[in-house]
């Protein structure tokens, strides 16, 4: 690319970097340095790419990273519905976890890493990212994409029966009925999980779990729809399913081979229970 056309991409990247900060809501500074450091083309492919617009697709006319640069979707595998997801909608997922130097991240769902890098540019110095990815050839192009980074590694399979590290965080891209009892004992203390919450079809939302002395609080977050979540996405497996009103009232989630479901269970699954009742904050 000339000397021209790189800057005036760069000046596009900062712009976005702004913007995504912005709808993020947060104050951290580094959040918006790391979209403006991680180049989205980098993780795309080869251009033109296909741009989700509505649940179709639109190809762009030719391979200007220009066209990345937007709060849009870009197909991975448009065949199995598998996208890089939208920037806004990440850039407030990561504000509400607010990731910091020195965690340790699981990132399940990393397609080809785009938000894989972000996430380990912000636990630098001294973090580490553990990206899963079910779809091999995605996992190999995440490889070659991510080698520029530090404290990065890549795991081809099913995050919900491979053992997960000790973590800080808990990153989700794939629509869950119930988290899997290893993801949650994989949280450390004041550890955060955040996931798509899809316990039926009329039911989608991001909610972010904290391990607290107590047990695991739950926050409701925002509508979030994501394609499922290989192991973790059969509904059927659930004797108690929330409605819209329940699942944002769910506070807390609980291990039913610790404590059984009781009154205040809007939702009942084969191995955790989501509740209303909210845990103490000194828990």
């Amino acid at each position: 690319m000339a000397k021209k056309n790189r800057a005036i991409l760069d000046e596009i990247r900062r712009v976005f970097a702004r913007l995504v900060a912005a709808a993020s809501g947060s104050a951290d500074p580094r959040l918006e340095r790391a979209f403006e450091l991680v180049p989205r083309e980098a993780f795309m492919g080869p251009g033109p790419w296909r741009i989700g617009v509505y649940q179709k697709y639109v190809d762009t006319p030719d391979a200007d990273p220009a066209y990345l640069y937007q709060n849009v979707v870009v197909a991975l595998d448009a065949d199995k519905g598998i996208n890089n997801g939208e920037p806004f909608l990440h850039a407030i997922w990561i504000a509400a976890v607010s990731p910091k130097a020195g965690d340790t991240v699981c990132h399940i769902g990393a397609g080809t890493g785009y938000y894989t890098a972000i996430l380990s540019v912000l636990t630098l110095p001294g973090g580490a990212v553990h990206a899963f990815e079910l779809e091999q050839g995605l996992v190999e192009k995440a490889r070659d994409n991510l080698r520029p980074f530090e404290g990065i590694s890549v795991t081809h399979g099913d995050a919900t029966k491979l053992p997960l590290l000790l973590s800080d965080l808990i990153y989700v891209n794939a629509g869950v009925v119930a988290p899997p009892p290893s993801w949650l004992n994989a949280l450390r203390p004041q550890g955060r999980m955040i996931f798509p919450w899809r316990p039926s079809q009329d039911v989608a939302l991001a909610i972010i779990i904290t391990r607290r002395r107590g047990g695991f609080s739950v926050k409701p977050l925002m509508n979030s729809y994501f394609i499922p979540c290989a192991g973790a996405s059969d509904a059927e497996a659930c004797r108690k399913t929330p409605d819209a009103r329940e699942a944002w009232a769910v506070r807390s989630v609980w291990l039913s081979a610790e404590r059984e479901p009781d009154e205040t269970a809007v939702g009942i699954c084969e191995h955790v229970w989501f509740s209303s009742a909210e845990i103490p904050e000194e828990a």
